[in-house]
């Protein structure tokens, strides 16, 4: 009797040390939370903080290319703007182009040319206080080809494992590595300051359609791919602008699930989900499901000092196929904000000549779209604080 009274005295003892020990982020000591630690610009400190904060009463809403891509191919605005009068508040863009096999770095190349739009759109979202993250679609390492497995002769090797350290693809991989932090390095606004970016590598991994998916590697290949990445641009070509987000699809419903390929919270400083198949026709019980895994998300954030948020998500309008009604003011508002969810941004994929995700003027959801960015907790550009500067305390 006296050793369980003995060993129940020291649990609680243990308990109370942890919560104890628990830092609460605070603008003195965010570097101890991001994954760039010390070495991370002042403007990557403040936008680490300031998505953190965010969360607890709103959440960004962003668009995939939104100053490059439109329904009907109407140039100008985003589309997102020809519709609310306002900027989103996140632009996604991608390094695909940029390290693509056929990128000749001379002005006559196409990927070239795509690559100085990246970087103006970069710089552009940047300077109008807007958050940039980068996806990375990267090609198959064998060929150059493409990243979708179903688009490759021979999709069940592992791709994976040829570009870890052991792996004949591995100073290819470095090479493309090398690339991304050379473009990053030139990524700067007008004030002349290094432009934060999220960077989201090797998303969907719970699913099978790209090369790097689970059926393609296994778990521990998965987090030393991700691990690796991240320790070579950070330490060792010394990219001080990155937050890392780590993004499956939503092919979990449970937070083990969630953490079954997670690299550690020394390489992550964004827990995200990309979503589509919850609101794809399935209405309430729809949203709610995707609600209950966001909330895996914000938990883990919380008891973890990291940042949730939606990192894609949207349901693609065709010619031929229509709106779901209250799509954005009731589904995809009330997964972001009920069962005390706290989630930092949501970004909606990209409009083309062909199909939207976000509706220009005068289209059947339109007035939803509207109604989604007007509520109490959604953010565009205009209602986004300073989120490259640090409050003062």
């Amino acid at each position: 009797m006296k050793n369980v009274l003995f060993m129940a005295i020291i649990l609680v003892f243990q308990i109370g040390f942890c919560q104890a020990e628990k830092q609460e982020l605070n603008t003195k000591n965010i570097s101890d939370f991001v994954v760039a630690k010390k070495k991370a610009t002042t403007e990557t400190l403040a936008l680490f903080y300031n998505l953190k904060k965010l969360s607890q009463t709103a959440f960004a809403i962003g668009q995939q290319n939104a100053f490059n891509s439109f329904f009907y191919n109407i140039k100008g605005k985003s589309d997102v703007k020809k519709t609310t009068g306002y900027d989103p508040a996140i632009i996604g863009l991608d390094f695909s182009d940029i390290t693509d096999d056929k990128n000749t770095e001379k002005a006559d190349n196409w990927y070239f040319q795509q690559e100085q739009k990246i970087i103006s759109d970069a710089k552009k979202a940047y300077d109008q206080g807007m958050i940039v993250t980068f996806s990375w679609h990267f090609r198959d390492p064998y060929k150059g080809g493409d990243f979708y497995t179903d688009k490759l002769a021979d999709k069940e090797k592992n791709r994976v494992k040829s570009i870890l350290a052991a792996g004949e693809n591995h100073e290819y991989y470095k090479r493309k590595l090398d690339r991304i932090a050379e473009v990053a390095k030139k990524m700067k606004g007008s004030d002349g300051k290094l432009i934060p970016i999220i960077f989201r590598p090797f998303h969907e991994f719970d699913g099978n359609w790209f090369w790097w998916g689970a059926n393609y590697c296994s778990a521990e290949e998965y987090k030393e791919l991700y691990t690796f990445t991240v320790d070579y641009l950070r330490d060792t070509k010394e990219i001080t602008n990155f937050l890392y987000a780590f993004s499956p699809d939503n092919q979990f419903n449970t937070e083990a699930e969630y953490l079954q390929r997670y690299p550690g919270d020394s390489h992550v400083d964004i827990l995200g989900m990309d979503n589509y198949g919850d609101f794809d026709n399935k209405g309430e019980e729809g949203s709610k499901t995707a609600n209950s895994k966001l909330k895996i998300l914000s938990d883990l954030a919380k008891e973890r000092n990291k940042i949730a948020a939606m990192t894609e998500t949207g349901y693609q309008i065709t010619f031929t196929k229509n709106p779901i009604e209250g799509f954005f003011s009731k589904h995809i508002y009330n997964a972001l904000t009920t069962n005390d969810v706290s989630i930092s941004y949501v970004m909606f994929w990209e409009n083309n000549e062909e199909a939207y995700f976000i509706p220009q003027p005068n289209m059947p959801d339109t007035a939803d779209f509207i109604e989604f960015t007007k509520k109490q907790k959604s953010a565009l550009l205009y209602s986004l604080p300073k989120i490259y500067q640090l409050p003062k305390e």
